[in-house]
């Protein structure tokens, strides 16, 4: 009875075999946590297993000249959960930040748009140009009253004061700080510049006011969050977002009902990054944003669970093959098999 030995291309492929296929194992738990919980592990190892075992049962066919269509197929179904798996979790660990981070700066021009849109079906009693011109000095005294190296109403901010006036043709009174709150001196300042700047109900006033303090403490906020190292944003992110989109729908809301469909129409926003880690969100996302990053990963999971068994394919010769073509010193095989039988 002929022997098969394990030549070293043999034992380089065994090995790797066993590397991939360990690899695809535990990105296959982590991807299926999200739908089994504790019991992915179990199933993660029973694919795992399964894809080793067919390996070998592929190798064998080969080496015997057998057919290995059917078991190529049995490897690609097996193969295909792994694979899904796979994705959704090596994806959703190289992703997630990208994710993240595009989510928090949408949101940081919605909140400007939506500043942008009431202010512009508000009534003022100056053209358009004027009052967008008094808004910008407006904001610019804010900043300034409250910038820590010359809070109050100092040099620059009486410059833009007279700014004020000039364009506005009315007097703006000096307030003075309570204690030292000059956050509080900078809101009174810009709700007086806007009493004269807007012919506005107390409801309009309100609203306006209370979607620029909105806009000022989410960017100020989203800005931080951009800022903190991958694994703190991670940890946040999802935080702020639900806490600002919130915020968001219920300005939005409250501007409609306020100014009416006929001026401000508004449809609440919807984040979906609750969903980052699921395997439907994953796929849904990669297809959307296709580029440079979603091939690499969708590559690299392709190698992980399909590469080994092509290299099988290619490198296993059949046994009847390699009797005849033999070595032409000793006339044994000299056949490549990947696991001895």
């Amino acid at each position: 009875m002929n022997q098969r030995t394990i030549t070293a291309t043999g034992l380089f492929l065994g090995i790797l075999a066993v590397l991939l296929i360990s690899v695809s194992f535990y990105q296959t738990w982590i991807g299926l946590k999200q739908i089994f919980g504790p019991a992915s592990f179990i199933i993660a190892l029973v694919l795992s297993l399964l894809l080793l075992f067919l390996c070998w049962l592929i190798r064998d066919a080969k080496i015997q000249g057998r057919s290995t269509t059917s078991l190529l197929w049995i490897y690609i179904f097996i193969a295909s959960f792994c694979f899904i798996a796979n994705f959704n979790a090596l994806y959703t660990r190289f992703m997630r930040t990208d994710i993240y981070t595009n989510e928090l700066r949408n949101i940081n021009e919605q909140y400007n748009s939506l500043e942008t849109a009431v202010q512009s079906k508000l009534s003022y009693k100056y053209d358009k140009e004027t009052s967008q011109n008094i808004e910008i000095k407006k904001k610019q005294l804010m900043e300034q009253i409250k910038d820590p190296g010359n809070k109050g109403i100092g040099d620059r901010a009486l410059s833009l004061i007279r700014d004020i006036e000039k364009l506005s043709s009315q007097k703006v009174d000096l307030l003075t700080p309570v204690g030292k709150d000059y956050e509080d001196l900078a809101q009174r300042m810009g709700k007086q510049i806007d009493n004269i700047l807007s012919d506005l109900s107390t409801d309009e006033q309100a609203l306006k006011a209370d979607i620029n303090s909105a806009v000022t403490k989410y960017n100020a906020k989203i800005q931080e969050v951009l800022l903190l190292p991958t694994s703190e944003q991670d940890k946040v992110s999802q935080g702020l977002i639900d806490e600002s989109l919130a915020e968001y729908n219920k300005l939005g809301t409250r501007a409609n009902t306020i100014l009416g469909d006929e001026k401000f129409a508004f449809e609440p926003v919807v984040s979906k990054t609750q969903e980052v880690g699921k395997i439907g969100y994953a796929f849904d996302h990669a297809i959307k944003n296709f580029g440079m990053y979603q091939f690499v990963v969708l590559a690299g999971c392709i190698l992980l669970d399909f590469v080994i068994v092509i290299i099988i394919l290619l490198v296993v010769t059949p046994e009847s093959k390699v009797n005849n073509n033999g070595s032409v010193f000793t006339n044994k095989r000299s056949g490549k098999t990947l696991i001895p039988k």
